[in-house]
């Protein structure tokens, strides 16, 4: 059986299968570099996933591309709520703070309707999350309407989720046009992140240390300061998803590599890379509020 032969046979009557398999082609070529009878015996499960890629688009846990799609919808949604709920609640948002809130509560509306339309009919509807399209803030963070300081740290972790929610849907919608989308809407999640990490800083107090990044050390994998609500699910790689508290990029200790004077610290290694985190994690975190 020559494989190559069959994709290219499948080329003539599909002009873009080579952008459904890129950059998976690639991939499965480097196998026959092996040489060996474990490469061989592979090839059947690889193909399989890589046909199944192309043209089913299973993914993971959620199902297929609607499925991340719908997965980042529904977290578009509850970030939406929030800031819509706390941009309207009467004295809780400072007023140097306002307007910038209020654009943020503009952005995640803004992805709450690319996402609607990219997805169309299959757009999960936002009156199925929480009850009857309401959720519940309170019942994990009671005062979070009624003390700011509250209400900047459950941004802050629902922010940092979101980042790393695209972050870890991301590979699962390579040769996708829509990577573009989740990759644009990602970006500004971050942007969002640093900004309400940089009102928390400014305002002191518990916060007083925390960055526009996400930082850590060896025992700290979650610098929110927000407690056990999200410590569980949001750094104890469990999942095999690395913690944000992560030294090791692409096999390497970042701590091993020279700095300007000596070597990399644990702080610097933790700050310089984000982690991604899965599908169940950021569930897990999130379900409480009423995500489905």
């Amino acid at each position: 059986m020559n494989i190559f032969s069959i994709i290219e046979e499948l080329e003539k009557v599909d002009p873009e299968l080579n952008d459904r398999f890129s950059p998976r082609r690639a991939a499965i070529k480097n196998i026959t570099s092996f040489g060996s009878k474990v490469a061989v015996a592979a090839l059947p499960f690889a193909f399989a996933t890589l046909f199944k890629r192309a043209y089913g688009q299973a993914v993971g846990d959620i199902g297929n591309v609607n499925g991340v799609l719908n997965f980042a919808l529904k977290l578009e949604y509850l970030e939406a709520a929030f800031y819509t709920q706390g941009v309207a609640t009467t004295n809780l948002i400072a007023a140097a703070d306002l307007a910038s809130i209020t654009v943020i509560r503009d952005h995640e509306k803004a992805h709450v309707a690319l996402l609607q339309g990219a997805l169309g009919a299959a757009a999960v509807p936002q009156s199925g999350q929480g009850v009857n399209g309401v959720y519940d803030f309170t019942t994990s963070f009671p005062t979070v309407f009624t003390n700011y300081d509250t209400f900047l740290a459950v941004a802050n972790a629902l922010e940092d989720t979101g980042v790393r929610a695209y972050k870890g849907q991301a590979p699962n919608l390579i040769g996708n046009p829509v990577l573009t989308t989740a990759l644009n809407i990602h970006s500004v999640e971050a942007r969002h992140a640093a900004h309400i990490r940089q009102i928390r800083q400014k305002r002191g107090g518990a916060a007083a240390t925390l960055k526009p990044w996400i930082s850590g050390s060896a025992s700290v994998s979650n610098d929110t300061g927000i407690g056990a609500a999200v410590d569980g699910n949001y750094g104890a790689g469990v999942s095999g998803y690395p913690a944000e508290n992560n030294t090791t990029q692409g096999g390497v200790n970042i701590t091993t590599l020279a700095a300007v004077s000596g070597t990399t610290s644990i702080t610097a290694a933790i700050e310089a890379f984000d982690e991604p985190l899965d599908y169940v994690s950021v569930f897990n975190l999130v379900k409480g509020f009423g995500v489905k």
